[in-house]
């Protein structure tokens, strides 16, 4: 009866804080009135350098250097890192290089990794603040400028993340993860905020304080999920970070099974290899301000196991009276309507920034099926496979499904 109860109410309750909080952030932070005079070009004249990392990723190249090129900003660079690629990503960077002045590329002999690369990168970056985004994203005009008006006045400010926007929309689960990426990701790092802080700087856009990340050592080589890792070092450090809606970036996500599946189960793995490191903070009085941050997914972790345990419970049990509370019939409407005032919430938050939402919310009906049972099934199976993970094996580049741009 208690894990049946908690099974019910945990996903209930949580949605409720996410949309309380992020609805708070929304007020504070993100109404027009708040950001309509702020310009869209120059207002900080910091020079940045913006780094992408590349590992076989020839027929992407063009449009996301073209996009990082046409940013409005005064004084930029543009860095791309050719780790060790197989194909003709170094012939196309250098052919690219030849055409315009402000993009470098650095070649690295063999593949090292994303973590090494973005490292290499940084380190022969002209400049204090680093952009760095993905080989497959297109960068919105304005979004540096959105992420550097938060730099003039905070000292204290590590990293600033930005708002990922899904430009693959032609199957199911390419619309199921525009939905997802507002109603869940979007959401959480709104609701993060508000509480001091974030689980995690997306790697796909990221701006960061070259100095802060050489205090904490910059990106783990050995993390699944080296941009949560090095959320957590800045933090941790003292550096506070930020995240900012209004700085677009278009990426591709997975439209096949497989590749999905392979991206949560690594997404998972990650994140708990992170936790894992982190728990010591339990011992740390100083750093309680980020204990929302630590026992939300370590309570999802547990609701996770708790819901393999009692769906084992009803299959050990068929033709038995279940051991769901009032019959779980008034919980799971109110889980639903909850579900659907989620959905309506974080679709009327993001409508500023991606106009399609209305074109994919019917699809969103899917998504506890599709979404939620394959999160669930790579939460289960992560904890396992960390456990098994050689220490100190160093993570390699994945080449990402990315559905009818994978050529």
């Amino acid at each position: 009866m208690i894990l049946a109860l908690w099974v019910m109410v945990y996903p209930t309750l949580m949605a409720l804080l996410w949309m309380g909080l992020a609805s708070l952030f929304v007020w504070r932070r993100e109404r027009p009135d708040r950001w309509r005079d702020v310009p869209a070009e120059g207002c900080s004249p910091l020079p940045v350098s913006i780094l992408i990392p590349c590992f076989n990723e020839g027929p992407l190249l063009e449009a996301t250097l073209q996009a990082a090129l046409a940013v409005a900003w005064p004084d930029f660079e543009v860095i791309a890192i050719n780790d060790g690629s197989c194909d003709n990503t170094g012939s196309t960077l250098n052919g690219l290089a030849e055409q315009d002045s402000r993009l470098r590329v650095v070649h690295l002999a063999s593949n090292q990794g994303k973590a090494l690369a973005l490292r290499a990168g940084a380190l022969v970056a002209k400049h204090e603040w680093l952009i760095c985004i993905d080989a497959d994203a297109l960068l919105d005009r304005h979004a540096v400028a959105w992420m550097m008006r938060h730099v003039l006045h905070n000292p204290r400010l590590g990293a600033v993340t930005g708002n990922p926007r899904i430009r693959n929309r032609s199957t199911l689960l390419g619309r199921i993860q525009v939905g997802e990426f507002s109603m869940i990701i979007g959401l959480i790092k709104r609701a993060q905020a508000m509480l001091g802080g974030l689980f995690c700087v997306s790697g796909v856009i990221g701006c960061f304080r070259r100095s802060a990340l050489h205090a904490v050592g910059y990106w783990s080589s050995e993390c699944l999920t080296e941009d949560i890792a090095l959320t957590w070092s800045l933090q941790r450090a003292g550096w506070q970070v930020l995240y900012e809606p209004h700085a677009l970036v278009w990426i591709l996500m997975p439209e096949t099974w497989a590749g999905l599946w392979k991206q949560r189960l690594r997404w998972a793995e990650g994140g708990l290899q992170v936790l894992g490191q982190n728990l010591d903070l339990l011992l740390r009085p100083r750093q309680w301000r980020l204990l929302p941050l630590l026992l939300e997914p370590l309570l999802s972790l547990v609701w996770a196991y708790g819901l393999g345990l009692l769906l084992l419970v009803q299959l050990t049990q068929l033709g038995q009276a279940t051991p769901w509370p009032w019959g779980g019939q008034p919980l799971l409407q109110i889980a639903l309507l909850v579900c659907v005032l989620q959905f309506a919430l974080s679709f009327w938050f993001d409508r500023p920034y991606d106009r399609g939402l209305g074109r994919v919310a019917f699809w969103m009906i899917w998504y506890p099926l599709v979404f939620w049972l394959v999160t669930w099934l790579a939460s289960i199976l992560a904890f396992p496979r960390l456990l098994l993970r050689p220490r100190q094996q160093r993570a390699r580049w994945i080449s990402p499904d990315r559905g009818r741009w994978q050529s």
